[in-house]
C-alpha cells in the first residue's frame, strides 16, 4: 500500500512539473506584448523580430532594409504610399495642408486594441469637420488578418495596410502602438509610442490645438 502511494505521488510530481514546462515554453513564444500582459501593465507591444512573433506577417526578421532610428516631434515625416483597406491607395504627401495623426498598431497588440476602441468617438467623431485625417496602418499583417479583426470589432474606419513594414521602417525599429501627429506643413509635432489613458488624453488635446491653428 505505502508503495502504491508513492509511485502515485512520483506520478503526479511528474505531471506537475511537465506542465510548468509546458507553461513556460509557451510563455516563450507568445510576443512580448503578451508576455507583460501578466504583469499589470502592459502598455507596449515589442515584437522585434523573431519571423513568428507577428502572426500574419509576410517578412523574415533577417531580411529587407536596416531600420530606420526613430523619427522624433521636429523632424519632417517621411513620405509613403500606403494601399487602404478597400484597396485605394493614399501617398502621405497629399495630405500636406491637413493635420494628420498616423498610428500603427497590430490585430495581435492588446495596448493597440485598447488604444483603437477609443479613437471612433474620441478621434474621429471629434475631430469631423476639420482638416484632420487619422491615418492607422496596420504593422506587418495581411490583409486576411485585417480583415477577420474589423468583422470582429465592427471598424468601419479607413485602415492602411503594411504587411512588409516597409512604411513603418521608415519611422522606427520597434514597438508598437506608435503614434505621430503631422502638422500641416509635414512635420512631426509629437512622436509618442505604447498606450496609456492618461498619454492618449494628451495625445487628444495635442490633436485639438494643432487643428485649431
Amino acid at each position: 500500500m505505502i508503495r502504491t502511494r508513492h509511485k502515485r505521488s512520483n506520478r503526479t510530481l511528474l505531471l506537475m512539473l511537465e506542465l510548468i514546462a509546458a507553461l513556460i515554453v509557451l510563455l516563450l513564444l507568445l510576443p512580448s506584448c503578451v508576455r507583460r500582459a501578466t504583469a499589470a501593465s502592459a502598455t507596449a507591444c515589442d515584437a522585434v523580430t523573431s519571423a513568428s512573433s507577428a502572426p500574419g506577417s509576410s517578412r523574415p526578421a533577417d531580411e529587407g532594409p536596416a531600420l530606420a532610428a526613430d523619427i522624433a516631434a521636429g523632424d519632417t515625416a517621411p513620405d509613403f504610399t500606403v494601399e487602404l483597406f478597400d484597396g485605394t491607395r493614399l501617398a502621405l504627401s497629399s495630405l500636406r495642408g491637413k493635420v494628420v495623426l498616423l498610428n500603427f498598431w497590430a490585430t495581435w497588440c492588446p495596448p493597440c486594441r485598447a488604444e483603437l476602441a477609443r479613437v471612433q468617438h474620441e478621434i474621429i467623431d471629434r475631430f469631423a469637420g476639420r482638416d484632420f485625417v487619422f491615418l492607422p496602418v496596420s504593422r506587418g499583417e495581411s490583409r486576411e488578418a485585417v480583415a477577420a479583426f474589423r468583422e470582429k470589432t465592427g471598424y468601419a474606419f479607413p485602415m492602411g495596410l503594411d504587411p512588409d513594414r516597409t512604411i513603418f521602417d521608415r519611422y522606427a525599429p520597434t514597438t508598437i502602438p506608435r503614434n505621430y501627429l503631422i502638422g500641416r506643413d509635414g512635420k512631426v509635432l509629437v512622436a509618442a509610442q505604447g498606450y496609456s489613458p492618461e498619454e492618449f488624453d494628451a495625445l487628444i488635446r495635442a490633436v485639438d490645438q494643432a487643428t485649431r491653428r
